[in-house]
């Protein structure tokens, strides 16, 4: 039985390099960076050299990179901090939001008195550009919009840029979750003038328990966790120094050789999806997935023509055939109360069908793929 990992949308598998770059850095760079002493002066100089680094591929300042234990804590910083440290009284957001983002929202609302609002979405799941104008233009009160760049369940792709310009007319505060989207698609901070970016290393191909949340310069939020001044005194805690330096080696090598794998990776999406419309005649793509131009590259999301007393055993069978997906966020795993992005997207008698998130990396094959679509055909014809 061959393995087969298509749920890289929950976390990917740590590249070679990687590995070998971090486990240098844990034997050469083990000082405590905020130690006076030579090994600590190498360790906080192997910190600030990744910080350059990630800035520069991001377009940023050093400055605004903060590194964090990943997307979720970037997420908190930036709504918590735009609230008690910015004045913000409005939050606008989506309701197919990551749960780092709306359960955020809901501790806002019962600790600070802050109020949110929903924008309006299409039957694909994409926000309405003229509702959010509508909702901008509501009243005066200090606004922070909040929108993910690439959805982690269905893959829907916004229009950060455009996003954010309207948001600009109106003077409100831009966050987007782009845990989903950074690696894999190009970011420029000078040109895309959001005020908060969150990303995880996981995400491509890096290690696990470390990201960034991208503050512009000029927006001071006060720490999360409390302790001593790392991070110019934005989050207290002995820097992660290996992790970091994975962080960096991986978004180096996203960036490096993006256009090659983005090109190999979209045709997988896209043979993945013919295959299986063949193999499966009923099956339906979710969210703007079958869109190439509205969604990433890195995911799918297909809801199968089985009925519901079959379906919970497609991701057990699928399991023992060797085969990774999902069937929602990783977060969720354990969860009986299914997929809020699919509930916001799919009528009653479309939830009672299967969804599977299937997300591919440079690492998967046709051949992989042929696999899993004699198998899913088999279940679901069978």
């Amino acid at each position: 039985m061959q393995n087969i990992y298509l749920d890289n949308a929950a976390t990917t598998p740590i590249r070679p390099e990687v590995i070998a770059y971090m486990l240098e850095g844990m034997e050469k760079h083990f000082g405590n960076p905020s130690s006076t002493h030579s090994y600590g002066r190498a360790s906080k100089a192997r910190i600030e050299k990744a910080r350059k680094a990630i800035a520069s591929l991001l377009h940023a300042h050093p400055s605004e990179i903060i590194f964090t234990s990943g997307g979720t804590e970037a997420d908190n910083m930036a709504l918590i901090g735009s609230v008690r440290d910015l004045g913000v009284k409005r939050i606008i957001s989506s309701k197919i939001e990551h749960h780092a983002v709306l359960h955020t929202l809901t501790y806002l609302e019962e600790v600070y008195g802050t109020r949110t609002e929903w924008v309006r979405l299409d039957a694909e799941g994409n926000p309405d550009p003229e509702h959010l104008r509508t909702l901008l233009a509501g009243n005066d009160d200090k606004t922070l919009v909040s929108l993910m760049h690439v959805n982690n369940e269905v893959g829907n792709m916004i229009d950060i840029a455009a996003i954010t310009r309207l948001c600009k007319e109106y003077g409100a505060l831009v966050h987007t979750d782009a845990v989903q989207s950074v690696g894999h698609w190009e970011w420029d901070l000078e040109a895309v003038p959001v005020d908060f970016l969150a990303a995880s290393a996981h995400k491509f191909h890096g290690p696990k328990g470390v990201g960034i949340l991208f503050r512009r310069k000029d927006l001071h939020l006060s720490p999360l966790i409390h302790g001593g001044e790392q991070e110019r005194g934005s989050r207290a805690g002995t820097e992660s120094v290996h992790n970091i330096l994975g962080l960096e080696k991986s978004l180096e090598m996203a960036y490096a050789d993006l256009d090659q794998e983005r090109e190999k990776i979209a045709g997988l999406k896209a043979y993945f999806l013919e295959s299986l419309k063949r193999a499966i005649p009923g099956m339906e793509v979710n969210g703007s997935g079958a869109d190439h131009k509205r969604s990433t590259y890195t995911l799918v999301n297909v809801r199968l023509p089985i009925p519901a007393s079959k379906a919970d055993m497609l991701l057990f069978q699928l399991d023992l055939k060797g085969i990774a997906c999902s069937r929602g966020s990783a977060c969720q795993s354990g969860s009986q109360t299914g997929s809020h992005v699919l509930a916001e997207l799919l009528d009653a008698q479309a939830m009672q069908q299967p969804s599977l998130r299937f997300s591919f990396s440079v690492y998967n094959t046709k051949e992989q793929l042929d696999h899993v679509v004699e198998v899913l055909g088999e279940f679901a014809n069978g």
